[in-house]
């Protein structure tokens, strides 16, 4: 079928079908028709059930699609599917399931906190009937990741289902079928670190849904903070072909910091040694990329927190790094917390609708969340400047894509949206050298279009997103 003429079918079932069409309308004229393909891509897999709703694309946001190979659409399309649905297996849970509490409900059980480690048993704390009146007490128990049984049992005949699923339990008083239930266990069956079930709890008509949060414990991994900021935070920076202006910036940190440690990823092609105690300067092959460099130079941290500076940066009487500590470790939530760079204060909220198939929309906003209670002239933010301190396990987790040479820095923020918190205190600063004519530096400076379009698509494939407006 030819593109005008899919169109024009659109066009005339527009009235009877719905105003979703005319997404369909946006997106044919955009990308030459590749909508279709699209859905015939989602309808193919009978594996991939998609129940989120649709979200709308703000006005003059860009349109992923068009950033996407038209001749590989297809099967790009049909790969981002399959990984979508991945992601979704590995996030999903039924804890996530939304559950109500019956009104005058004679039945007791736990609402929350219910947590058990995988394939042991576990006493379910709070089960119990009360305040009703008849002749057999019956109730029933059910689950679907586990088994349920009745500890230290006596009257076998009272119980059936012992180890299974489904758990029966009959007394001739509330008081022995509250002493029963008292000792029912739960023991998950298939080994998960992080998962849950749902207890169905019956009693005559009434009946109740409570969850069941299985958990492998973590080990914590905790960092020394010794007796000093040098033992508490490392500077991290990355340079690239910027010699003149790393020196100047090892020379503003000794000013204020003789014995900190400075790790330095370099990719310049002409590499120099840096000299200078407490310096780990790490050489990579040429041109790798500002995110590459990064998670190299986080690799190397072995103190709690690092500090991110650019190579340009220059510390000042302004540039407290203790400060920054003191606000961390006063609020331990906290994973990232920003200054300001000579006069420029950037910080974004980004706000993220998952969507469906098509993908999810993401707008970035000039600004910040709200005060952080308690801290004066501290801001939550989703983005923020280059001038941070970081928890070093957090960062680690969220990592940098490599893939992203030239054109990123919102995008580190964006993968770690809803896994990190960011926030901005403008009042610890740090300046900014004055630019220094460098013609090898500048030729690599402004990044190609490829580059933004390479970049584009990622957010398309990698984010599962559709339309985003920055």
């Amino acid at each position: 079928m030819s593109c005008f003429k899919f169109m024009s079918c659109l066009f005339k079932l527009l009235l009877i079908v719905s105003p979703i069409v005319l997404f369909a309308l946006f997106y044919q004229k955009t990308i030459n028709c590749p909508l279709p393909a699209l859905q015939r891509t989602y309808n193919h897999m009978p594996n991939v059930s998609y129940q989120q709703k649709s979200c709308s694309c703000p006005s003059r946001s860009l349109n992923l699609i068009s950033f996407v190979n038209k001749d590989k659409f297809s099967a790009i399309a049909m790969r981002r599917a399959e990984e979508y649905e991945k992601y979704l297996k590995r996030k999903k849970s039924v804890l996530n399931q939304l559950l109500f509490a019956p009104s005058n409900s004679p039945l007791q059980y736990p609402i929350q906190g219910f947590i058990v480690i995988p394939l042991q048993k576990s006493l379910i704390p709070g089960l119990g009937v009360n305040g009703v009146q008849s002749q057999n007490y019956s109730v029933t128990l059910s689950v679907s990741s586990g088994v349920l049984a009745v500890e230290s049992l006596q009257e076998k005949g009272k119980v059936k289902g012992q180890g299974e699923k489904v758990l029966s339990i009959s007394a001739s008083s509330l008081q022995s079928l509250n002493a029963l239930l008292g000792q029912v266990s739960y023991r998950s069956t298939v080994y998960s670190i992080k998962s849950g079930d749902l207890v169905h709890f019956t009693f005559g008509q009434h009946e109740a849904i409570f969850p069941v949060v299985i958990r492998q414990p973590t080990v914590p991994v905790l960092y020394d903070p010794g007796e000093d900021i040098n033992s508490q935070v490392t500077v991290t920076t990355k340079t690239f072909l910027r010699y003149p202006e790393v020196n100047e910036l090892i020379r503003s940190i000794r000013k204020f910091y003789k014995d900190i440690k400075i790790i330095i990823a370099d990719d310049g092609f002409e590499q120099q040694k840096l000299n200078g105690s407490m310096i780990e300067q790490y050489f990579m092959p040429p041109a790798q990329g500002w995110f590459a460099g990064r998670n190299l130079a986080v690799s190397q941290v072995t103190t709690k927190y690092f500090l991110w500076v650019d190579d340009d940066f220059m510390f000042t009487d302004k540039t407290k790094i203790e400060k920054f500590v003191e606000i961390m470790e006063s609020m331990p939530e906290l994973d990232v917390v920003a200054g300001s760079v000579g006069t420029n204060k950037f910080s974004h909220t980004l706000i993220y609708e998952e969507g469906d198939e098509e993908g999810g929309c993401l707008t970035r906003v000039k600004g910040t969340y709200q005060p952080i209670p308690g801290i004066p002239n501290c801001f939550f933010a989703s983005v923020v400047i280059n001038f941070f301190l970081a928890r070093t396990d957090a960062v680690r987790k969220v990592g940098f894509d490599p893939l992203l040479k030239r054109v990123g820095h919102s995008e580190f923020f964006m993968d770690g949206l809803g896994e990190l918190l960011a926030a901005i205190c403008p009042e610890i600063n740090i300046g900014h050298q004055s630019k220094k004519r460098n013609d090898k530096y500048k030729k690599f400076r402004k990044p190609p279009k490829t580059d933004t379009n390479g970049k584009l698509y990622q957010h398309f494939f990698k984010n599962h997103l559709k339309c985003m407006k920055w």
